[in-house]
């Protein structure tokens, strides 16, 4: 089993950067994949990123790519997320999230069975 908590979040600027990160204890964390999720206030939680175990693939949702990275480092048991380009519609609860097998897709939230707490991102026009 595996304990996430993420940091990170705040109040920005349309245009600015912010970089989450989720720090996981407990063992072999390389084999949980991880992802980041977000749920803004009405609406439905959805994938933002994912990273394999091992860090090899990462997958951003359409909505991100080109603006937000997943990585992490297994040594320090840590997921991050760097976000640039902020605009107030990604104002949401973000959330980090683990696995280690699922038989559907890796971008709903009941692959997970490992949730954050959750950081507050808000972003001001």
């Amino acid at each position: 089993q595996v304990q996430l908590v993420e940091s990170g979040g705040g109040l920005v600027q349309a245009g600015g950067s912010l970089r989450l990160s989720c720090a996981a204890s407990g063992r072999n964390f390389n084999n949980y994949r991880m992802a980041w999720f977000r749920q803004a206030p009405g609406k439905e939680r959805e994938f933002v990123s994912g990273i394999t175990g091992t860090g090899e693939n990462m997958y951003h949702a359409d909505f991100v790519k080109g603006r937000f990275t997943i990585s992490r480092d297994n040594a320090k048991k840590t997921v991050y997320m760097q976000m640039n380009s902020l605009s107030p519609e990604d104002t949401a609860v973000y959330y980090c999230a683990a696995t280690t097998y699922y038989s559907g897709s890796y971008t709903t939230t009941r692959a997970y069975n490992y949730w954050g707490q959750g950081t507050q991102v808000t972003v001001s026009s």
